[in-house]
């Protein structure tokens, strides 16, 4: 069967601290250069690292776009591979944005639960990736994205979409890939994804035709 136009939503973040260009939005940008192919619908977008600026920016997307999935892609000074992020978490935000703002509740969603998977098995999305002959990235899984504006950011999107979001870390420029590495890798990986998305959809319509 014909497969599905899908829609995409791909977002990187501006410059922070350190930052000055930051490889998430450098790795978007390439990423977008080399496509997913015609079946995807796909549009790219920088975040500011501002708390509420997400809190406006990531409701519209999910409003003006209604993709499939939208994944999102920052930046770890710590990270030295392409890191998947399982989870995204509610509480703990203490750190201070660009404009030197923390929110007072120092959570993402008032009443919101503490943590929110991705429907996306990121384990198995890393298995499959990484056995991607010729990629040269290294792909990890992680169950913490850091209780800043990446995992603000992360839960957000989870609770507005019910976990049909992604969040990839990547590490800064050089350390040790180009944005050009980081970009095969983004495709690689959001490829994988949509496909156990795929997968996921057909195995629900089955079922529904069973029952």
């Amino acid at each position: 069967s014909e497969r599905k136009v899908n829609i995409g939503s791909l977002a990187g973040f501006g410059p922070f601290g350190e930052h000055t260009v930051n490889a998430s939005w450098v790795a978007v940008q390439e990423m977008k250069k080399l496509g997913l192919g015609n079946n995807v619908d796909l549009h790219v977008h920088e975040v500011p690292v501002e708390y509420q600026k997400v809190q406006s920016l990531v409701p519209s997307l999910w409003k003006q776009f209604h993709p499939r999935l939208i994944v999102h892609v920052g930046v770890s000074g710590m990270a030295t591979t392409v890191t998947l992020e399982k989870c995204g978490r509610n509480h703990g935000y203490k750190g201070l944005d660009n404009s030197s703002f923390c929110p007072d509740s120092q959570c993402c969603i008032v009443g919101g639960p503490d943590c929110i998977n991705s429907v996306i098995d990121m384990e198995s999305v890393c298995k499959r990736v990484t056995a991607t002959a010729g990629l040269g990235v290294a792909v990890t899984v992680s169950k913490d994205a850091g209780r800043y504006l990446c995992d603000f950011t992360y839960y957000t999107s989870l609770y507005l979409s019910r976990g049909r979001s992604a969040f990839i870390h990547v590490p800064p420029l050089g350390k040790p890939y180009s944005g050009e590495e980081l970009g095969r890798a983004l495709q690689a990986i959001i490829r994988e994804m949509l496909e156990l998305l795929d997968q996921a959809e057909d195995q629900i319509h089955c079922q529904q035709h069973i029952h």
